[in-house]
């Protein structure tokens, strides 16, 4: 199982905001077997938005979206969502009464009333911080901005989705050069083709030093790579450290 994530906002693009949402999201996909295998940003821009949407819903089982779903003139999500499935879009009863009963009287005014405008054939997506729902259609989820909202929705979410096998990690940590280890760690990935071998090496104040991280679905094809790589580190005189998972 794949998915992508679509970042929308100009307050992302110019740095006013720091994305959070698409790493919580990748740990949460994974834990469930669903690989996120790209994440896009867009500004506040109906066409680029309805040309990611489109692009990623035919590549991906999943597409996660967060952000442009609140009650002002420069949240277009929905409006845009519609569009990119060619449906229309109105005030979904469910999620006009929901926020109607969170509001006192006099406050529900339009521009609120804009968090219940839905794309026609969508689902709710239910929001336990703040009542105003995301939405799903088909295999797109559009959820809000705000980390702890998306988190909630994420939740209501989970049950909808296929789950895959769970990917199994290790790591081993050493303090040798990267440049010491890239070829035996090109050779144990050439001979481990299933797998992931990656390299990342850290900066800090007690040392320098690398982590060689192995990515895979079998478990015992998974601990071969590792062990294989402890092996190679110490034939090239450093000490490999297991890491906790």
């Amino acid at each position: 199982m794949t998915a992508a994530v679509l970042v929308i906002g100009d307050e992302i693009l110019s740095g006013r905001t720091q994305d959070t949402n698409t790493a919580y999201i990748s740990r949460f996909l994974g834990a469930i077997g669903i690989d996120l295998r790209e994440a896009r940003v867009v500004p506040d821009s109906q066409h680029e938005i309805v040309a990611a949407v489109n692009a990623l819903r035919a590549k991906f089982d999943y597409v996660f979206t967060t952000g442009g779903i609140g009650p002002t003139h420069d949240d277009i999500t929905a409006d845009a969502i519609a569009a990119a499935f060619g449906v229309g879009i109105d005030y979904h009863p469910d999620a006009l009464a929901m926020l109607g009963a969170r509001y006192k009287p006099g406050e529900f005014n339009e521009m609120r009333k804009r968090m219940a405008r839905i794309p026609l054939t969508a689902t709710l997506v239910k929001n336990s911080v703040s009542t105003a729902p995301g939405f799903q259609i088909e295999n797109v989820f559009v959820m809000a901005g705000v980390p702890m909202i998306m988190r909630a929705m994420l939740e209501d979410i989970a049950p909808r989705l296929r789950r895959g096998a769970q990917v199994s990690v290790e790591t081993v940590q050493t303090r040798l050069p990267e440049g010491r280890i890239a070829a035996g760690l090109a050779q144990i990935q050439k001979d481990h083709p299933e797998l992931s071998v990656g390299s990342y090496p850290f900066y800090r104040e007690d040392g320098n030093g690398v982590q060689l991280v192995v990515r895979g679905r079998d478990p015992a094809a998974v601990e071969a790579a590792a062990a294989a790589i402890e092996q190679m580190v110490r034939a090239e005189g450093g000490a490999a450290q297991r890491l906790p998972k």
